[in-house]
């Protein structure tokens, strides 16, 4: 697409003579001026209607809008490279920038050129930066994903003064919901932690950002801004944050260690400086205590796609699967809650209180969603209206918001004995003042127009001096067409029009061929020219241009009053912000917890029980994405159970060792497991017939293969970090789930690896664990290691081929089936049979060494080490052979040979 910049103002209009090249011209003056006080972003400079691009920044545009690059005179003897953006589609291609990862400084005119030509010809509109846009500091609708927070997160660092490591004070902000969270954690967990905030940006101190330790996180994040330290000067944290909230004193908002109120106070100072003086208004820092949350790594919210699936989609996610919310800010908070599982048993049970009473009483159930779909996104409204870039209609949502609460309100106050949860939410609801919403009905207009700009939002009758501004512009307007209808009379010219546009004001219009009549005495003494076009010739008249002001005067008079109601409006929805806020909160607080009852009642999910142990027992478990994507298919899910319960003599939960061919579903069962945990633990009913959870605070997965070759890592190399990282932090109460560690190198030594792993959780880390492999000869580790149970995926032959029958039982499986899996997928026959013939050979040559060497140097396998000597059938490669040697073609008749051929044919495999 190509976009052309309109010409600036006269007043604006550079020299491109050879004298003037070497020098600086006033308007480029300043925008170098303002350029430089803004280093790292794209300044958008507005001239008219257009914002406008200068030097690197409109190539940088340039490319990643694809529009196209002008030039604008010249500045040092070189062409100024220039592009530019209609104003009116401005957001659009900010968030296109913003997309991409740059940063853009708005710049808008402070003044209107007509006042800046009253100080000379070669004045230079005042113009000043308004707003710096950023990733995480965005609150327009069309710059965000209204299901997804927008946060921006500051890291501090605290070097360790002892063995114990440095310590990180991490704070996140969502501008658009006023969300203010803080926390502390190690640099060991700053990855997890990181993995499941999520941030859209990232702020952290020059030094920080060149840590080699870290740079290769900060990699992984899509947007990290260092700035000067004097942004996280522990000091003066303090004093900013009181600043911010104009207190005298932050005790009244929790006790924050030293180390939080730095990156708090960081987090509040960047935003103070992108907002240029607008301070959006803040909920007080929420402080989130260490081990309140189930901590998941990156690796494993990957594996596990609980947001987004391997190749960066919602669709697919567990997220999606589990998604029934009718409103903006209940998808937000259900992904905040699937993000960040509880650890705290009595919390867990409050919200399963919530979805029990949804769950059973459909008719309640049903009625709320429905006020919920019509219910506005409260807080992204008002967030907006607090910095100044609301409009008319973020106004209606607070009106239509606090009537859907009274709605709300009356429909649940009639069920009793309601769970905490649903009281509390009612209690806020109950908050905000009905009078608020009475009064924006009685002062908004039926239909609103988007921007406070373009006027007519004000309901006639609210305002008696507005009704009267508005009757003598729309006076003016019939004076206009009266006067049109006499001056077609007058001149005879019934054609004649009186039009208005931006550049002329009100003119008089006629076709070309009256044009001379009008410039013709007598009627060239009324009808003064101002323009000829192609088919067209304009006039001006005295009488036009006095009734021309009257009605520009009587339109600005009504648009400023209309204005100045609106910032009435407006403060009155700010002082009312705390119990807006706390409405909408329980808006999306009853959103989620209603959707959660129809996804229980729609997929057949249970109630679990969540404790303080380390139970982990599931009946009839299913994995809740495969199981939608079977359904949608008309197939059925086939579900199994699992027990890593701690056994009658045992203090530590079980290990299932899980054999069986590829595509069996052992990766499924293994994730089902993960799921159903983290579900449960979120607060949520779960695919399953009984589920009974002790509570897991750390969740940890090994599932899937992929090279990470940025970090120059190979797919073997990320699987044994993924491993380490498991096995040097997974204690008691973690949920462990591993699939085919060691596959990615030689069989002895990927085997070593396997056993040794194995051991290592259940001695050391002595956690619930699942680990499904192909090294069948694993499975005599049971009759050493007491918590290790085998499990097995059956399936059944059925003439050569293998039927998945995806049911997990105790046992060991004694063959992968992989020659079969190859056939399913595809592979040609004559490779299927070549394989067959390959693999019984090697078995019969190498399985006595392996059995020997597994004997000698791992005794665990000696067991089944033992079973490699029993003698093997032929195999049919080896019969074919066989019957061949015994044919003598000199002593047979042309029968006989023809009668062997056919014996022969008929040993091929089939």
């Amino acid at each position: 697409m190509t976009i052309h910049s309109t010409p600036p103002a006269p007043i604006e209009t550079e020299t491109t003579s050879p004298e003037a090249a070497s020098r600086v011209t006033p308007m480029m003056e300043q925008y170098l001026e303002i350029k430089a006080a803004n280093p790292g972003l794209l300044l958008f400079y507005r001239m008219g209607d257009f914002y406008e691009l200068f030097f690197e920044d409109a190539e940088i545009a340039s490319r990643s809008l694809g529009i196209t690059l002008t030039k604008r005179g010249k500045h040092l003897g070189q062409d100024i490279p220039m592009c530019g953006v209609p104003v009116e589609r401005a957001d659009d291609y900010l968030h296109r920038l913003i997309a991409l990862g740059n940063r853009v400084a708005v710049c808008e005119q402070m003044e209107d050129p007509a006042a800046a030509r009253k100080r000379g010809n070669k004045s230079v509109v005042r113009r000043d930066v308004v707003r710096l846009v950023t990733p995480g500091t965005l609150t327009e609708d069309t710059l965000l994903d209204a299901r997804t927070n927008n946060y921006l997160l500051a890291v501090a660092r605290a070097r360790a003064s002892s063995a114990g490591g440095d310590r990180i004070g991490l704070a996140w902000i969502d501008i658009s919901t006023s969300e203010f969270i803080v926390t502390e954690c190690s640099t060991a967990e700053l990855g997890a932690t990181l993995a499941r905030i999520n941030p859209n940006e990232v702020i952290v101190t020059d030094a920080l950002y060149s840590d080699p330790e870290l740079a290769a996180l900060f990699r992984t994040l899509p947007a990290v801004t260092p700035l000067t330290r004097d942004v996280f000067d522990a000091a003066t944290a303090e004093r900013r944050l009181c600043d911010y909230f104009a207190v005298a004193t932050m005790d009244g908002f929790g006790t924050m260690s030293r180390l939080e109120a730095t990156a708090a106070a960081a987090a509040v100072t960047y935003i103070d400086r992108t907002q240029v003086g607008k301070r959006p208004p803040l909920s007080p820092p929420a402080r989130e205590a260490a081990g309140t949350t189930m901590a998941i790594d990156p690796a494993t919210r990957a594996n596990l796609e609980l947001t987004r699936t391997l190749s960066g989609e919602r669709r697919g996610s567990l997220l999606d699967a589990i998604d029934c919310t009718v409103t903006a800010a209940g998808s937000r908070l259900l992904a905040q809650r699937l993000a960040a599982p509880l650890t705290d048993s009595p919390t867990i049970s409050h919200r399963l209180d919530a979805i029990a009473l949804f769950a059973h009483d459909s008719a309640a159930r049903e009625d709320l969603r429905g006020i919920l779909r019509a219910a506005p996104d409260i807080s992204r409204a008002l967030a907006r209206l607090s910095i100044g870039r609301g409009g008319p209609r973020d106004l209606a949502a607070l009106r239509d918001g606090v009537l859907a609460a009274d709605q709300v309100v009356e429909r649940l106050s009639r069920i009793t004995d309601l769970p905490r949860d649903i009281h509390l939410a009612l209690d806020a609801l109950r908050r905000p003042s009905r009078d608020l919403a009475r009064e924006f009905a009685r002062g908004l207009a039926e239909d609103l127009p988007l921007l406070k700009r373009d006027g007519g939002f004000v309901r006639q009758g609210y305002d008696s001096n507005l009704d009267e501004t508005r009757n003598l512009r729309d006076a003016s307007r019939l004076v206009v067409a009266a006067m049109q209808a006499r001056y077609a009379d007058d001149t005879g010219i019934k054609a004649l029009k009186i039009r208005h546009n931006n550049v002329l004001g009100y003119f008089v219009e006629v076709t070309a061929q009256h044009g001379d009549k009008l410039m013709t005495a007598p009627l060239n003494a009324t009808f003064i020219h101002r323009q000829t076009l192609a088919g067209q010739v304009r006039f001006t008249t005295t009488e036009l241009g006095e009734i021309e002001a009257k009605i520009a005067n009587a339109g600005e008079r009504a648009l400023g009053l209309e204005l100045e109601i609106f910032d009435r409006l407006c403060a009155k929805a700010i002082a009312a912000g705390d119990d807006l806020r706390a409405a909408a909160h329980a808006f999306a607080l009853l959103d989620v917890t209603s959707s959660l009852a129809k996804l229980a009642i729609d997929e057949n999910y249970v109630r679990p029980v969540v404790d303080n142990s380390l139970k982990f027992s599931i009946e009839g478990g299913r994995h809740p994405v495969v199981e939608q994507s079977l359904k949608r298919d008309g197939q059925p899910f086939i579900a199994n159970a699992c027990d890593l319960s701690p056994g009658p003599s045992q203090s530590s939960g079980q290990i299932w060792l899980i054999t069986g061919p590829n595509m069996a579903g052992k990766s499924t069962f293994l994730r089902q497991n993960a799921l159903i945990a983290l579900l449960a633990q979120m607060g949520s009913f779960v695919p399953a017939k009984l589920a009974h959870i002790g509570i897991v605070d750390r969740l940890f997965s090994r599932v899937g293969a992929a090279d990470d070759l940025a970090r120059g890592r190979s797919t073997f190399m990320v699987e044994m970090v993924e491993t380490a990282a498991i096995l040097n932090q997974a204690s008691e109460r973690a949920l462990v789930i591993l699939d085919e560690i060691g596959r990615g190198t030689s069989t002895f030594d990927g085997l070593s690896i396997a056993w040794a792993s194995i051991e290592h959780l259940h001695e050391s880390n002595r956690c619930r664990a699942l680990f499904a492999t192909h090294y069948h000869e694993l499975t005599a580790l049971s009759a050493n290691l007491p918590r290790l149970f085998n499990a097995t995926v059956r399936v059944k032959e059925w003439q050569g081929d293998v039927v998945f029958l995806h049911e997990v039982l105790p046992g060991a499986a004694d063959r992968s089936y992989g020659i079969q899996v190859a056939k399913l997928a595809g592979l040609p026959a004559a490779v299927i049979a070549r394989a067959k013939s390959v693999l019984t050979k090697l078995e019969a040559q190498d399985r006595g060494s392996t059995a020997r060497a597994l004997a000698d140097d791992l005794p665990l396998f000696a067991v089944t080490s033992r079973a490699a000597h029993e003698p093997l059938p032929p195999s049919p490669a080896d019969q074919l052979v066989e019957a061949l040697n015994a044919l003598h073609p000199d002593d047979m008749s042309p029968r006989d040979a023809l009668e062997a051929l056919y014996a022969l044919k008929a040993k091929l495999p089939k």
